[in-house]
């Protein structure tokens, strides 16, 4: 039986992870409110807001798996969002810069027809190698922080900053497949 698959997100790397698998998904973004409860922990954060966000655009569906997704990167135990501008990304690369950070990607996919879902997370521990307030600058300057969490794009640019992982890359991305591929054999689908 074929089924639609929808995600949830306009994150092109998304849309780029799920190409790749072979699958051919339609796009639509969710419109959720983020705000969460400040007690959640990080692991929580993401699960909850993957389903929002697959739930909302499951309400609009039939016979569809959506797929929402949620990142966030911690450092000391606070949370680093996309940056507000070039001097919010440049106080983060400058805290991140030379340490470990965690980052956590929540999945959810939800049958549209009858509400079942599954929602599951991964933790990455990420190593930043020491960067001079040059570099962070000549990296801000290209616009690459500016829409992710943290600041810094793992696929991208920011990879030359990274000396190491400790989990999963594609959860640093935003989508982890390993995650992703286990969770749609549960709704019986397989990208090959």
């Amino acid at each position: 039986m074929h089924r639609t698959i929808v995600l949830a997100s306009s994150s092109p790397r998304r849309q780029e992870i799920i190409r790749n698998l072979g699958l051919e998904a339609l796009v639509i973004p969710s419109r959720v409110d983020e705000a969460v409860e400040p007690e959640l922990a990080p692991a929580q954060i993401v699960e909850e807001l993957a389903l929002r966000k697959a739930n909302s655009v499951a309400e609009e569906q039939t016979d569809s798996i959506v797929i929402g997704s949620d990142t966030i990167v911690v450092l000391d135990g606070n949370i680093l969002g996309k940056p507000r501008d070039e001097a919010d990304a440049f106080h983060m690369l400058q805290r991140l810069q030379g340490r470990a950070h965690e980052v956590y990607s929540g999945i959810a996919c939800v049958d549209s027809s009858n509400k079942q879902y599954s929602v599951r997370h991964c933790r990455t521990v990420v190593h930043m190698k020491p960067l001079s307030e040059q570099q962070i600058k000549r990296y801000i300057a290209t616009g690459e922080p500016m829409d992710k969490a943290g600041s810094y794009g793992i696929q991208g640019k920011g990879a030359v900053f990274i000396e190491r992982l400790d989990g999963d890359f594609f959860s640093v991305m935003g989508l982890p497949v390993h995650l992703l591929y286990e969770m749609l054999l549960e709704f019986g689908i397989s990208p090959f």
